[in-house]
């Protein structure tokens, strides 16, 4: 039995909670270690003041550009390769998987060559403080230059997600985070390099993951088979991969300019409200990146299934999910909630300023977090099985067709408050709007499934006939 009829075995057959459990858990230590080497970027800089903590915030719009080119060709790759590989098709698999490698490769470069070029009217553009510009500089300039890098790294983490392989995807992931977290406090600190030691640490941990998922692949211990020949020359695979990332490029190209229009706004109140939602915002996108974790273990399941035709164990799935994030969230919640003063003083001890508008944000979150877990996993649903406008409908709701709307209405009606509320009652509303698309989806695949059932049993039927 060759690999790939072993994988389609395990992830057709295994019980379902225990097979999005083996997916989930390697791609929530990766999310984990990937936000918590985020945050350890913001706490260390955060040390040398207001000023440079709110670069961190500005650079993070930056770094959201950056990670939806690269999460959009990896995601709009990975549903395909999924889905192919459900259906026996190794070989159109690995065609999309070595065009999405070398896609990334030149995004990224260009993302580099036109980010240097213009690099301070961006950092002025993400809401940058004249204060704090030199910080958002110095940091930006090493992060553009791993731009390429990063987009591969993503790219090829989800190849390996695609193929069910999440313990090698892990591998690559938490390399790098452990030597960022390690780099960090010698580089900003014991070489006295501030700010650009923060950048220069995150560049060499980017480039050791890169090493570390080019040998999977190059040693062949990925199931998937990707060179230069395999690069496709017909537009529509292209094509298509941009298509089923359009939603991963909406949801991640919003958040920076959901993440620059929370810069704009509280700019107006000094380089401290400005830190206070940076790191209001990292722990926030700590416990969402538990939810997307085990959501991406659920993807690669969902994508197997459906293009087996198994669509009962899709369903079954998604619920397990949605239960297992929300448990997840609710914890979240009611620690930040009585916690969230003493976990932004963890960053800010002696600033009672950034202190109390942190807490009060984390505050606002923790009411909608609950509603978290089902709106996100609603949306990678969709997107894994190719529904790729409503997806992408869903994905822009969270931080643009709500959030701008709502954040420029509610800063100027409510001042500061107004800024603090404004995601909470973006993540309300993308609740809200989530329920008729996975009643919908659910609905027709059941009548999918019942023809599916039918046409079983009149091949079974007929097949006891000719034995008869």
């Amino acid at each position: 039995m060759t690999d790939e009829q072993q994988q389609y075995i395990r992830m057709t057959e295994t019980p379902v909670p225990k097979l999005i459990a083996s997916l989930a858990a390697p791609a929530v230590f990766s999310m984990l270690i990937t936000s918590v080497y985020n945050m350890t970027d913001t706490y260390f800089v955060s040390k040398l003041g207001n000023s440079a903590a709110a670069a961190v915030g500005v650079v993070f719009a930056l770094m959201s550009l950056i990670q939806s080119i690269g999460f959009t060709v990896g995601m709009g790759a990975s549903t395909y390769i999924s889905r192919f590989l459900g259906r026996q098709e190794p070989e159109k698999a690995e065609e999309y998987a070595s065009s999405a490698i070398a896609c990334a490769a030149l995004l990224g470069t260009l993302m580099m060559i036109f980010g240097l070029i213009f690099i301070t009217p961006l950092m002025r553009a993400l809401g940058s403080t004249e204060t704090a510009l030199p910080y958002a500089r110095d940091y930006a300039r090493y992060i553009l230059i791993g731009s390429p890098v990063m987009c591969l790294v993503f790219v090829l983490n989800n190849i390996l997600r695609a193929e069910g392989l999440a313990n090698l995807s892990m591998i690559g992931v938490i390399s790098g985070g452990i030597f960022n977290m390690i780099l960090d406090p010698i580089l900003i600190f014991v070489f006295d390099m501030g700010i650009t030691g923060a950048a220069v640490a995150t560049l060499v941990s980017q480039v050791l993951s890169l090493v570390v998922l080019a040998f999977i692949f190059f040693s062949g211990k990925s199931i998937i088979k990707v060179s230069v020949r395999r690069v496709s020359r017909d537009i529509r695979i292209y094509s298509d991969i941009i298509t089923n990332g359009f939603p991963t490029l909406c949801r991640q190209g919003l958040a920076t300019v959901a993440t620059a229009l929370l810069s704009l706004t509280a700019k107006v109140y000094g380089d401290a409200a400005i830190a206070a939602m940076t790191i209001a915002m990292k722990i926030y996108m700590l416990v969402r990146s538990l939810v997307v974790g085990i959501g991406q273990g659920f993807q690669p399941m969902a994508g197997y299934n459906y293009g087996a035709g198994r669509y009962s164990r899709v369903k079954k799935g998604f619920w397990f999910t949605v239960g297992t994030g929300t448990v997840i969230c609710v914890a979240a919640a009611v620690f930040l909630f009585f916690f969230g003063e003493f976990t932004i003083s963890l960053f800010r001890e002696d600033d009672q300023t950034v202190i109390k508008a942190g807490a009060d944000t984390l505050k606002y979150f923790c009411y909608v977090m609950p509603m978290l877990a089902y709106s996100t996993i609603v949306n990678q649903l969709l997107q894994s099985l190719g529904r790729s406008r409503s997806a992408a409908f869903l994905a822009s709701c969270r931080q643009g067709v709500f959030y701008i709307p709502i954040i420029l209405v509610f800063s100027g009606a409510f001042g500061l408050t107004g800024i603090e509320i404004s995601q909470s009652a973006a993540d309300l509303l993308t609740f809200i709007a989530s329920v008729p698309f996975q009643i919908h989806f659910f609905v027709s695949a059941s009548g999918i499934g019942r023809k599916e059932a039918l046409s079983d049993r009149k091949t079974d039927s007929a097949a006891e006939s000719v034995k008869i």
